[in-house]
């Protein structure tokens, strides 16, 4: 794909592997995890319904959002990023990155996503944001910053990574693509997150989304429902 749309030129994908072989190129590529975690999931206890089900291909910009957070280790000292992406279009469109992981984090994350919204135009009320079951999400403090902004809560069954499949692939991406742990400050740390979600939402084409960026994906979308 990056080759089409840089350089104008047109190479099938086993032809890109043969040469990879002869030279000795390794790809840096996410590795699966283990699918016996991943079906450990079986309570059905929810503080929230799952009103997402799965629905990672819903057609329909701002209109269902997940949200999570996970921890980059820099110098033996983590840092917790916060992030709210939207499921149609795949961008990240609200995040936060800080020292501690308490419910000013998540609190700051909704806030700055407020503030995008608005300059965008978009209504709050009745979008749909799904997590897990972590306190952070289960808190009163969370579901009332919900509630201000008319938005519906979801949650995925405890444990079960999956129902929130689409967040935690963008983690993945995110921890293999980047090389936070040669940051030499949380400054540093701040900025490389920064560059990389910009990178995400408008340089990185993604196969499933008519090999588009998460940001034209979203615009075609929205012509297309226009």
């Amino acid at each position: 794909m990056k080759l089409l749309r840089d350089h104008s030129i047109t190479m099938n994908h086993k032809k890109i592997q043969r040469i990879k072989r002869k030279y000795g190129l390794v790809t840096r590529i996410r590795k699966a995890r283990p699918y016996v975690r991943m079906l450990k999931a079986t309570q059905e206890h929810r503080t929230a319904s799952n009103l997402l089900q799965r629905r990672f291909d819903h057609p329909t910009p701002y209109a269902f959002f997940c949200t999570d957070i996970t921890y980059l280790y820099f110098r033996g000292t983590p840092a917790y990023v916060s992030v709210v992406k939207d499921v149609a279009s795949g961008e990240v469109v609200s995040f936060e990155v800080s020292r501690h992981i308490d419910m000013s984090l998540v609190i700051n994350t909704l806030d700055t996503l407020k503030q995008e919204l608005c300059t965008r135009e978009v209504d709050t009320a009745n979008i749909l944001m799904h997590s897990d079951q972590g306190s952070t999400y289960t808190s009163p403090i969370f579901r009332s910053a919900l509630a201000d902004l008319k938005m519906v809560p979801s949650m995925s069954r405890k444990g079960n990574c999956w129902d929130n499949a689409s967040i935690e692939s963008f983690f993945g991406h995110m921890k293999d693509e980047i090389e936070y742990q040669r940051c030499r400050s949380f400054e540093e740390l701040k900025d490389l997150v920064s560059t990389y979600i910009e990178y995400y939402n408008t340089g990185r084409q993604q196969w499933g989304r008519k090999k588009m960026t998460p940001v034209e994906y979203r615009d075609h979308l929205l012509n297309v429902f226009v």
